[in-house]
């Protein structure tokens, strides 16, 4: 295999930006993560393929505090040939690229929320061998990773994970363990759609997605406004579906009562995981405007592969309530939507009607 790019063997970076006491010289790097697991059963052809950056007033306040990144004295395409050449000679192309730890954090916005060029440039190249190639993000924030998702074979996020991030991305990559995280965060397609988050308010023309000629309603028109990765959503080695949702009833009176909801979660993959289901509610009328939907619940559950199991929640009047315009903690009454799915957009639904 070849591993390539700039955070590839990093350790300055894997602490991120608020770790004061933090030692980085003690962090393991992906190189020596995966040398450690599985590196007397596989050639691992490690080239640096890019800088971290090139932009020189970007590179100059980021080293002013403490950034210590240090260019490459090659040029790109040089550094970019030994990666093309490393990988012709490879079954798998792994790439380790991001943020340095100073590109995220207090006091630290930014305009393109890329990858740098150089490491778009890298993985470009890549692309282009028809290899499959895994891509390992290290980041602070959201990017857009528009292209990176059209042609990576699996994108593997991973932030800043600290001091044993090589040897937990190292075991991830090669099956030991099975990855279960949800994005606490919305991906965006592109700088442009932010701000994006899965709890906003409802627009009085709100975006149909199967309706792609009408153009009168909240869009744009050169993208689509669904995000690339809504929040809550994460994948793993095996493959999880939900059927349909079951609830003792649809109307329900008074504080006291309870909705009880459940649904069938099944693995339908090969392998053993975990999936999180994830409980939603909208209150599409109210005293003032609310979001289209809120994370209500969740659950963490482990199955075996082709097991299923059924999940329930019980969802109460607290559940329901927010401040109203005298900053009264309360639940009105009416409709109300019921999500349950595997993120924050696939979801199935349910109506209920609570009444005082």
């Amino acid at each position: 295999m070849t591993l390539v790019g700039p955070l590839a063997d990093d350790h300055r970076n894997l602490l991120g930006s608020w770790s004061a006491a933090g030692d980085f010289n003690q962090a393991v790097s992906v190189l020596e993560g995966i040398n450690q697991l599985i590196g007397n059963n596989i050639q691992v052809l490690h080239v640096k393929g890019s800088n971290l950056l090139e932009d020189p007033d970007l590179l100059k306040l980021l080293n002013a505090y403490g950034g210590d990144i240090i260019l490459d004295n090659r040029t790109a395409t040089q550094m970019i040939d030994e990666a093309l050449a490393a990988a012709q000679k490879s079954d798998v192309i792994v790439a380790v690229v991001g943020e340095s730890q100073g590109m995220t954090g207090e006091a630290a916005s930014k305009a393109d929320i890329g990858l740098p060029l150089c490491q778009q440039r890298l993985l470009q190249a890549l692309f282009q061998t028809g290899k499959p190639i895994i891509i390992v993000v290290m980041n602070g924030r959201p990017l857009t990773l528009t292209i990176e998702n059209q042609y990576a074979t699996a994108i593997l996020e991973t932030w800043f994970a600290g001091t044993e991030a090589g040897n937990a991305i190292a075991e991830v990559l090669f099956g030991f363990y099975n990855p279960a995280g949800k994005l606490t965060a919305t991906f965006p397609r592109s700088v442009g759609q932010i701000p994006l988050h899965y709890n906003h308010k409802s627009t009085g023309r709100p975006y149909n997605s199967s309706d792609f000629l009408n153009r009168f309603e909240t869009r744009y028109i050169d993208i689509t406004s669904d995000p690339l990765y809504p929040f809550g959503y994460g994948l793993s080695y095996t493959a999880f579906s939900l059927g349909p949702l079951n609830a003792d009833k649809t109307e329900l009176h008074g504080d006291s009562d309870r909705l009880n909801i459940s649904v069938v979660l099944s693995n339908d993959g090969k392998y053993d995981g975990e999936e999180v289901v994830q409980l939603y509610i909208g209150d599409p009328v109210a005293s003032v405007t609310r979001a289209v939907r809120e994370l209500k619940d969740f659950k963490r559950i482990f199955l075996s592969t082709q097991q299923r199991e059924e999940i329930s929640f019980v969802v109460t009047t607290e559940q329901l309530k927010f401040f109203d315009a005298n900053l009264n903690y309360v639940w009105e009454e009416g409709l109300f939507n019921i999500y349950i799915g595997l993120d924050s957009v696939n979801t199935k639904t349910l109506q209920i009607y609570w009444y005082k």
